[in-house]
């Protein structure tokens, strides 16, 4: 039988972050409440959690990856919503997002957790933030948790 770990979804005393965008904040602030209201449901308390508001997508990188390599979190959740509007200006965004996103995990090996919403309506954003597919800022704080416990195992 091989081994396998897998990471309990509780989040012990362990601390988390949130980074936050204000632009589209009607989708953000559900996507924030989703992923404090998971936290809360598996264990943390709001004394763990420390929520940092960005203008806009764009910043969420510089802040997660300064958050991330100040080693006082445990994991940090970027959450927002880029919404595609009539030029190609999302696809730019969205593309060094998740690429800043990505890069603040792997330089400081803390997971760096990609909530942010690439949707091509309101509708479809508020849909994913709550609505009729759920919430991705639950999603992003399950995920969070799990990969903390996960790399706890690995140490």
């Amino acid at each position: 039988m091989p081994t396998t770990i897998e990471g309990q979804l509780l989040a012990g005393t362990e601390r988390f972050a949130i980074v936050v965008s204000r632009f589209n904040d009607l989708v953000t602030r559900r996507l924030l409440e989703g992923a404090l209201e998971t936290l809360r449901r598996h264990g943390a308390r709001d004394e763990q959690v420390t929520v940092v508001w960005v203008p806009g997508s764009f910043e969420l990188p510089l802040i997660a990856d300064r958050l991330a390599k100040a080693k006082q979190h445990a994991a940090i959740l970027c959450l927002g919503a880029v919404i595609q509007g009539q030029t190609t200006h999302h696809e730019y965004i969205n593309h060094q997002v998740a690429a800043g996103i990505l890069k603040a995990s792997l330089d400081s090996g803390i997971p760096v957790l990609f909530g942010v919403l690439t949707c091509e309506t309101m509708e479809q954003a508020l849909d994913r933030a709550g609505g009729k597919v759920g919430n991705k800022g639950h999603e992003a704080a399950l995920a969070a948790i799990e990969m903390v416990n996960v790399l706890k195992q690995l140490q």
